[in-house]
């Protein structure tokens, strides 16, 4: 028996260092167990201490969406001022905790999302575990003192920094850590939004623009599926949300989901412009005044008054989304918190307090789709019969145009409905919004790309030889030409005369049939006896050649396949018209190098 487990885990071992998939779903499976745990403990203590500080002490009774309710309990005696005693009071926590341990995480971006994004793009995957330890802390106050702000940037962060922590302590390469950091950001996802497949994928697409990071999808779908595999055992698999099951049976509704793409558009046009002027234009420059802590607790102060007067803006609102699914929040309510709520969250992230843009994104998309399913359901009740399923659709295709991110949501949204009823709608819907806010972003640090991205420099490269031609960079010109024929003797006479080192070699008709090389010859260039029996064509390689239009990644790999200095250069009807060194690609890869790298600069 010991020896079988022995044997079976030489096996293990030896496919986990030499099987990359074998590789990947053993990191993937540990990464998810850890951002599970992770997670579940994050949400606990949310919700725990939502219901201690909201609830309790507060005097709240603030509605929570089916799949979330933990904590039961009446609420304690009516005390609205104690939020902004609270909400100041964290922002001087969470101001002394980031100045005195983590100050490089203060330019960190948007939220934790966009330091996650930061993180692989600029810092090689590496993210110091005190920072999503006290980034996870803060937020955990900020949101259950009734911060606008989400737990789903915040458990991103986390989960990333669980991957990226595991990746240290295995030495893996920089890619491999980059991998685990999306890995574990998926898991964190995946898990907090009981949404497996919308997990994996919002966290490989949401660090582009215009791309998603493929090498990720193995480890982050394995993550993401162990960790809510995990969460789900704590709170089981009830959907975050309890709401009648929606369909889209009617195309004669499609003109009402455009209508609902362009006001949502607007709305998330008019979310991050307000949330960059607060963060920059006034935050910032009190903070250069007065501190970092100072800075967060007016942000703190003015969030606490908003929701105290307020209390639909409180915390990420879910249980406010519930019931506007379910039409219990009038039409004049929902155009109030979309202003209010873009208000709160610009006060309460923009201050460089803790916490999330995801769900209150969400929640402003998901208003907004309401305010567009209710009011054509007033007018056109015979064709709009389901405005609850514009509430979702409008979360999807909000946060899809603001965060470039359609894939990712989209699926989250259908987990979260547990069903595809609203698929051709979120689809339609969250492609306009991509395209009509193409000029705006959430995150401050995604790229458009791979090859605008500081982790694919290398692949940059490559991909800038592939758009180079040959044209461009080999001699034209008659290229000296041996004849089959050409005896050994002869072609003495003739390398005596030349410095050509590499010659074309051509049959009676004229026809390119082989390349010489000097150092081919060297061995039998000066032995008398085989002057007049050796040819040419006894000593040529096959040919090889380029064209014009060819790109010099071609080149390249003929240089390197062939160990040649220069190749002959063709025309359509393989007459030679030039050549090209392997000094001249590795001249213009050089170059490549170098403009990248002043592009980066």
């Amino acid at each position: 028996m010991v020896g079988r487990f022995a044997r079976f885990w030489r096996d293990v071992i030896r496919s986990y260092r030499k099987i990359s998939s074998v590789r990947w779903l053993i990191l993937g499976i540990v990464v998810g167990l850890l951002s599970g745990l992770a997670a579940a403990a994050f949400f606990a203590g949310i919700e725990f201490f939502k219901h201690l500080f909201l609830s309790s002490w507060a005097g709240l009774s603030l509605p929570a969406p089916a799949g979330e309710r933990l904590f039961h309990g009446q609420a304690g005696t009516y005390r609205p001022w104690l939020i902004p005693v609270m909400t100041t009071a964290v922002g001087i926590v969470t101001g002394f905790l980031i100045s005195r341990f983590i100050p490089d995480a203060i330019d960190g971006g948007t939220d934790g999302t966009d330091s996650m994004i930061k993180a692989f793009h600029r810092h090689g995957g590496v993210i110091r575990p005190l920072v999503p330890i006290i980034r996870g802390f803060t937020s955990i106050l900020t949101i259950t003192t009734g911060g606008s702000a989400g737990r789903e940037g915040p458990i991103s962060q986390i989960g990333a920094g669980v991957g990226s922590w595991i990746a240290q302590k295995l030495n893996l390469s920089a890619k491999e850590r980059r991998i685990l950091l999306l890995a574990g950001a998926a898991g964190g996802l995946g898990a907090i939004f009981r949404a497996p497949m919308g997990g994996a994928l919002t966290a490989i697409e949401v660090i582009y623009l215009e791309d998603f990071e493929a090498e990720a999808i193995l480890p982050a779908v394995l993550s993401s599926v162990v960790s809510y595999s995990l969460f789900t055992l704590f709170f089981g698999t009830d959907p975050i949300f309890g709401i009648p099951h929606f369909s889209f049976q009617n195309a004669g509704e499609l003109p009402f989901y455009i209508l609902l793409a362009l006001v949502c558009s607007a709305a998330g046009w008019f979310y991050i412009k307000t949330f960059f002027f607060l963060k920059y234009s006034f935050f910032n420059r009190i903070r250069k005044k007065i501190g970092l802590t100072a800075t967060m607790a007016i942000g703190g102060l003015g969030m606490g008054l908003l929701g105290m007067s307020f209390p639909e803006l409180l915390t990420g609102g879910y249980g406010w989304l519930e019931k506007a699914i379910n039409g219990e929040i009038a039409i004049t309510v929902m155009l109030a918190i979309i202003v209010g709520k873009t208000l709160a969250t610009s006060m309460t992230i923009g201050s460089g307090m803790s916490g999330g843009m995801f769900a209150p994104a969400l929640f402003v998309g998901g208003m907004s789709g309401g305010l567009v399913g209710y009011a054509a359901h007033e007018y056109f009740p015979q064709i709009v019969t389901q405005p609850g399923g514009y509430v979702l659709v409008g979360m999807a295709a909000f946060f899809a145009g603001v965060a470039n991110a359609p894939i990712g949501p989209l699926l989250m949204v259908c987990e979260l409905t547990q069903g595809y009823g609203l698929l051709a709608p979120l689809m339609l819907a969250s492609a306009l919004c991509l395209v009509i806010n193409r000029k705006i972003a959430l995150y401050e640090y995604q790229v458009g790309n791979k090859f605008e991205s500081p982790a694919h420099l290398n692949d940059s490269t490559i991909n800038i030889l592939e758009t180079m031609q040959v044209r461009d960079f080999y001699r034209p010109g008659v290229v000296p030409t041996l004849e089959e024929g050409t005896t050994l003797k002869a072609l003495t006479h003739i390398i005596a005369g030349t410095d050509q080192l590499y010659f074309p070699v051509k049959n009676d008709k004229d026809q390119f049939t082989g390349i010489l090389a000097v150092q081919d010859a060297r061995q039998v260039l000066f032995e008398e006896s085989l002057s007049e029996l050796v040819l040419v064509q006894d000593l040529a390689r096959k040919p090889d050649y380029l064209r014009p239009d060819y790109d010099l990644y071609t080149a390249l790999i003929k240089f390197l396949g062939s160990d040649l200095g220069e190749i002959p250069v063709v025309d359509l009807d393989f007459h030679i018209i030039g050549s090209i060194s392997r000094a001249d690609v590795f001249k213009a890869y050089s170059d490549a190098i170098k403009q990248l790298g002043q592009e980066e600069e």
